[in-house]
């Protein structure tokens, strides 16, 4: 094996001391820096620890909803939260989503090894490191996965064996690792940091010197010999001590300073070049030099809408199309809402307008403060400025009814004048009086029970069309089911015509 291998692989420097990568690493895990750039080694920089623990962690915290397919129903009991809740026996549902974020994040592929019971439920999604699992294609042009397992025993799963998430993909089969494209950003991130330590190592000295020596070495084990003894007396717990020369001997400091080699500006622009690896803006990972009070807040929701969001849109696609059985039916969504809800003044005040407006009521507004709901505020409230077109019609003929009864039930004022002998009223002038006030009447309860879906009661239907109760009770009886597909012409009509029977 290790000859077939001599030809990608070599070591990273001549040292072959037991701290030393003597044990060789793969070429192709090398940048340009000379730094060894793998998914590990990169989480050793605290850039990239920071970017893959907060993404992480937010997918985790997120509230999984199921919902009707088209609508925003909840559907509140479906076996997936239980799944979700406890995917497998020795990790909870934070820890596990948590976990396949950061393997999507830094490798491009999560792997979920699938358990089924005699049904074909799902009962465990237990997950699989991706530097342990490859992919084979067969034959059909299918493929299978080749899972290697803590005894070093392979095996082979189907497709319906792994759920499997991938990130961008240039083959549609896996994703692309953000480690490998940004192979030469973080070999350069951890370059720099090696170099800080080494620096202070040597007492924050660069990088040494030379010695000048007047006369010539025997031979070259001499010299060999002669650095030794130096490099012997000057390392370790001699580091700092006196050097005493002899022989006309001189040594001579060389190197450049940390100002001429931009250690510090190129370990700021690292943390830059990482947040924009990941989609995360710099105040996130504790960068605030382009900070402002002004503008933090808008690149707070731009991580949420540019970066989060894609992440939770890799999980609900895998969810409803791998573990929704149903999924034609439901859909699978995260709330961003205790990502959204800024500072008190601003939650407070977005919970006034909406209770205000009518479409939050007072116990939504308290669940989603984490308080407990009460009694008597499930109701949303009604701005009294605002109402609908037909209920204001309703309303408008309800005034002017009102009034036109108290005039009827309020005496006329009395005249000094001698009144003039009453005369009979006109009988056409009376229908015609009586049938505008029964259309008007009939109208009105046609709207009402076209807007609610259901008949008015008894007593409304018989005192304002004059008919008797018996009557009412016969045509809501006749008519109930058929309100939600008539229109208030039709209804209106009905009513009339229920009206002038004798």
């Amino acid at each position: 094996m290790f000859l077939t291998r001599i030809g990608t692989i070599s070591a990273a420097s001549e040292d072959r001391s037991p701290t030393d990568d003597f044990w060789f690493q793969p070429v192709s895990r090398r940048s340009m820096s000379g730094a060894i750039v793998t998914a590990d080694s990169a989480m050793r920089l605290s850039a990239v620890w920071r970017a893959i623990n907060l993404i992480s962690g937010h997918i985790a915290m997120l509230p999984l909803e199921l919902r009707k397919a088209g609508t925003r129903k909840r559907v509140a009991e479906h076996p997936v939260y239980a799944l979700f809740r406890r995917p497998n026996p020795w990790q909870n549902g934070f820890e596990w989503r948590q976990m396949l974020t950061g393997h999507l994040l830094l490798r491009g592929n999560a792997y979920s090894e699938i358990t089924e019971d005699a049904r074909g439920a799902i009962t465990a999604l237990t997950p699989r490191h991706p530097d342990k699992v490859s992919i084979e294609m067969l034959p059909s042009g299918s493929y299978r996965y080749r899972v290697t397992d803590p005894d070093g025993r392979s095996r082979f799963l189907a497709r319906n064996q792994m759920w499997h998430l991938r990130g961008l993909s240039s083959n549609g089969i896996t994703g692309m690792s953000v480690i490998e494209s940004a192979r030469e950003s973080m070999g350069l991130g951890i370059a720099a940091q090696s170099y800080g330590a080494r620096y202070f190592n040597n007492d924050a000295r660069p990088t040494g010197g030379w010695i000048e020596y007047p006369g010539r070495f025997a031979d070259k084990a001499a010299r060999t010999m002669f650095r030794d003894s130096v490099q012997a007396a000057q390392g370790d717990a001699n580091r700092g001590k006196m050097m005493v020369l002899d022989s006309g001997m001189k040594y001579h400091e060389v190197g450049i300073s940390n100002k001429d080699g931009q250690f510090l500006e190129s370990r700021q622009f690292q943390i830059s070049e990482i947040a924009r690896w990941f989609g995360i803006p710099p105040h996130k990972l504790a960068d605030l030099s382009r900070a402002t009070f002004s503008n933090i807040e808008q690149q707070s929701l731009e991580y949420i809408h540019d970066g989060l969001l894609y992440w939770a849109e890799v999980w609900k696609h895998a969810i409803e199309s791998d573990i929704l059985f149903d999924h034609e039916k439901l859909e699978a969504e995260f709330s961003f809402s205790k990502l959204l809800r800024g500072d008190s003044t601003a939650r407070y005040g977005n919970y006034a307008k909406g209770i205000a407006a009518g479409w939050l009521t007072r116990n939504e507004a308290r669940e989603d403060d984490g308080r407990e709901p009460l009694d008597g505020l499930d109701e949303p409230l009604r701005p009294l400025n605002m109402v609908e077109e037909a209920a204001a019609e309703d309303e408008e003929s309800d005034a002017e009814n009102a009034e036109d009864a108290e005039d009827a039930k309020s005496p006329a004022p009395e005249s000094d004048e001698p009144k003039a002998p009453e005369k009979a009223d006109d009988p056409a002038e009376s229908a015609s009086r009586f049938a505008a006030l029964l259309h008007n009447n009939a109208a009105r309860l046609a709207r009402r029970m076209i807007k609610s879906g259901e008949p008015a009661s008894v007593d409304l239907i018989a005192e304002s069309l004059a008919v008797s109760r018996a009557t009412a009770s016969t045509w809501i009886a006749g008519s109930a089911a058929a309100l939600k597909s008539t229109s208030v012409a039709d209804v209106t009509a009905e009513l009339i015509t229920l009206a002038s029977q004798p």
